[in-house]
């Protein structure tokens, strides 16, 4: 286990694990386990809780591989409008089909996926017609006639009964999407209703990492759960209904209490004298508290986490994804937890950089580039654009240099290389810029270690970078961004365009 680690993930594992299988024993023939958040690369719970493996709950379908089928569910709108999953820069559609990969290489497989709120819309039609074409099972469900109100009509042949269903032979269905809104519980109720009918009584439970319900509600690990859902409007509460029947007070979050009463209701007509939950935090099986080994230590990252969501969302902001407002709920956030954008170690490093860059450039009317990456052992590493290279470019040179312990002097790419690359961008490829972003100067690095052993050295040092804290003064170009998300650190950047252009390719 890792010096710093403030999460335990066999532990976790293990427990998380029990509650599962102690959940399905509730229940005659069937659970229908709804999966919130991200199924595989959980990214966001491996910053909050340093320890946490970001594939843990691919390890737990593992263990639970014979008796689990896979649902993947995706709204139709999401398809539609090309909704991002930010930390890959794909979108959800593509991520959809990265997931069924994904699972297939740990061993698993689909059961099927749903197209949620399908009003056969052209994008969605065509990614259903992808699926189905490579032998994968699709089904579409349209929006469900009465809800939210009239149960009656909801669970009924006019209702649920109109979506079509996908039978299964194993006790435990796991139900997962893309993201948050993927219509993951409609499908879960749709497919219990149909079981029902067909005379198999299921039940219904919820696995999400956050908010953890038994930490404080304003504990920095659900604070930064609000600031990761903050274009969504979410926000934590005391559970009302878990406090009334059980006195005791419990976090959870809007969606999920405002819902409650329905969906109470909509398994109560289901289901009849099958178990019934008496608060929307009873539906849950989250086991993460049990893998907390240094409270401090998970706090601290995540009021980290908290921040890199403000700078992420003030760089969407001014790229048009997302309100003002969204904004602001971070600020809010932040300014309840008592920190601020400086508090990352990475920032300003990062700005002095630039402003380095400004003073040894003048007369140059272009836009100067701050970077700075913070290495596993805390050194901080700058890094600046210039004529021959992107601010991200740089960086990377010098980090990697310095992890091989190779002077700053000796250089790891000849001139001749660089020129002869941005002779190709200018002449040729009749490129506007002709610096070296950081997905070409990676390949450049690779074809130069195959004759100096200086460079092959420096190259076999890229996969320390992997779970770095990187910050940039401006927004990275695509080129950079692509780059440094293969590189796995974790990155931040001002809300600054790098060019006055409008199309950057």
């Amino acid at each position: 286990m890792k010096k710093n680690a403030g999460f335990d993930n066999e532990k976790y594992l293990t427990e998380q694990t029990s509650a599962i299988l102690e959940r399905l024993s509730l229940f005659e023939s069937k659970l229908y386990l709804e999966f919130g958040g991200k199924l595989l690369f959980d990214y966001h719970a491996a910053r909050v809780l340093p320890g946490f493996d970001p594939n843990v709950k691919m390890k737990l379908l593992q263990k639970l591989k014979d008796k689990a089928d896979i649902i993947l569910c995706i709204y139709a709108g999401d398809i539609e409008k090309k909704k991002l999953r930010a930390d890959f820069g794909i979108t959800y559609d593509v991520d959809a089909l990265k997931l069924i990969d994904d699972l297939r290489e740990w061993g698993l497989d689909i059961l099927g996926v749903v197209i949620t709120r399908f009003d056969n819309q052209a994008s969605a039609k065509i990614f259903k017609n992808k699926l189905e074409r490579r032998g994968i099972q699709v089904i579409t469900h349209r929006y469900t006639s009465g809800y939210p109100t009239d149960v009656d009509l909801i669970v009924s042949k006019d209702g649920y009964g109109t979506n079509a269903y996908l039978a299964s032979e194993k006790p435990l269905i796991v139900v997962t999407g893309p993201g948050p809104g993927s219509g993951k519980l409609s499908t879960c109720l749709s497919q219990m209703y149909h079981d029902f009918m067909h005379g198999i009584k299921a039940g219904y439970a919820k696995f999400e990492t956050f908010p953890i319900w038994n930490l404080p509600l304003k504990h920095p690990a659900n604070v930064a759960y609000e600031a990761a859902t903050a274009d969504i409007g979410d926000f934590n509460l005391i559970d009302p209904f878990h406090l009334e029947a059980n006195g005791i007070p419990a976090v959870n979050y809007n969606r999920d209490v405002e819902v409650f009463p329905v969906v109470k209701r909509i398994l109560e007509k289901i289901a009849g004298s099958q178990p019934v939950y008496k608060s929307p935090t009873d539906m849950g099986v989250n086991r993460a508290s049990s893998g907390i080994l240094n409270d401090e230590v998970v706090k601290e990252a995540a009021k980290q986490e908290v921040i890199r969501r403000y700078f992420r969302y003030s760089c969407e902001y001014v790229m048009g994804f997302v309100e003002k407002d969204t904004v602001q709920r971070v600020e809010l956030l932040m300014k309840d937890l008592g920190i601020n954008p400086e508090n990352r170690r990475v920032v300003d490093p990062a700005r002095k950089a630039a402003e380095e860059a400004i003073l040894m450039e003048k007369g140059n009317k272009g836009i100067f580039c701050g970077a700075a990456i913070e290495l596993k052992n805390g050194s901080i590493i700058t890094g600046r654009n210039s004529s021959l290279m992107h601010s991200a470019s740089s960086l990377i040179l010098k980090a990697i240099k310095h992890l091989a312990g190779i002077p700053e002097k000796i250089p790891l790419l000849s001139r001749n290389s660089i020129e002869s690359v941005g002779t190709l961008k200018r002449n040729i490829l009749q490129s506007k810029t002709v610096s070296l972003n950081l997905e070409e100067t990676m390949i450049i690095l690779s074809i130069s270690a195959a004759t100096n052993p200086t460079v092959q050295l420096a190259l076999t040092k890229l996969k320390e970078l992997r779970g770095c804290e990187v910050h940039m003064t401006h927004i990275p170009a695509p080129g950079d961004e692509a780059g440094l998300k293969r590189l796995g650190v974790n990155l931040t950047s001002e809300p600054n365009f790098s060019t006055k252009d409008l199309f950057v390719a």
